[in-house]
């Protein structure tokens, strides 16, 4: 999965540090698309040598490698490097693999929670970065902000020897499972339920959890369950959300193109007869 990085490390903790030449400086426009290079089919990142920024912020460090995120806006960032482009992370997420695509979305993550976070929500006031912990501070009410993390599950509901597969009607194309994020007052296992229900009309029981997985994309916190069909297993699709919802047998099920999504892996453990 894309948190599977082994042998290398990532330390998320807060540094107040300032760039070296050799640093890497991510440098996002305003459509969340990243300045990256290629090279032999591995994702070449700006540096603090190669972007010019007034304004950055250390993000995390993958062993030695320290990355930091510049905070001009897309017009200070001139013209593009000779052989680099910007990038969806969506492009990234298809064209790289290792720790270039983890990098590349949890810095996407940051970005996103910086550039959605400028003034207060209380009283308005501008705000101004913690310089001792990751976090976002107003100077008028106090108001303290720290990155957002949105809890979605992934349910892997089975019956007998078929999974419940779906595809979205919009967005990623490929065979997923069905997701949704947690609600105010809920368990996970309460959305799970109610997901299941809502997408497909089947009711679901012995929720286990199975695995967890950050998902920079759109930051979230991804919570994978597998659960039973409990009774009338018939699908009632829900049409605005799914284009298709079947129940596969393990040997049919076509996994996605590669092996970054918890989604992706829950299949892959079920259509193995190892779930």
């Amino acid at each position: 999965m894309i948190q599977d990085i082994y042998p290398s490390t990532l330390n998320n903790s807060y540094v107040a540090c300032g760039i070296g030449d050799g640093d890497f400086l991510l440098a996002f426009d305003g459509e969340g698309r990243l300045l990256l290079g290629e090279k032999d089919g591995a994702a070449v990142f700006t540096t603090g040598a190669d972007v010019e920024a007034s304004r950055s912020v250390y993000l995390f460090s993958l062993d030695e490698r320290k990355f930091f995120l510049s905070l001009d806006v897309p017009d200070c960032h001139g013209r593009e490097k000779d052989g680099f482009a910007f990038r969806s992370i969506r492009e990234i997420r298809d064209s790289f693999s290792g720790t270039d695509v983890f990098a590349a979305f949890t810095a996407y993550h940051l970005w996103r929670w910086y550039a959605d976070n400028r003034y207060c929500g209380r009283c308005a006031g501008r705000l101004e970065r913690d310089a001792v912990e990751r976090a976002l501070r107003c100077p008028e009410c106090g108001n303290v902000i720290y990155p957002r993390i949105n809890p979605a599950v992934i349910a892997g509901v089975v019956k007998g020897d078929c999974l419940l597969v779906t595809r979205y009607r919009k967005g990623y194309a490929h065979n997923a499972l069905v997701a949704g994020f947690a609600e105010i007052g809920e368990t996970l296992e309460q959305t799970v339920a109610r997901e299941v229900m809502e997408e497909t009309g089947i009711k679901v029981k012995n929720i286990s959890y199975y695995k967890s997985q950050p998902w920079g994309m759109a930051q979230d916190m991804l919570v994978g369950f597998f659960c039973e069909a409990d009774g009338d297993a018939h699908i009632h699709m829900d049409e605005g959300e799914l284009k298709y919802a079947e129940w596969v047998q393990r040997d049919s099920i076509v996994l996605q193109p590669n092996s970054l999504s918890l989604t992706n892996e829950m299949m892959r453990m079920f259509k193995e007869g190892r779930i």
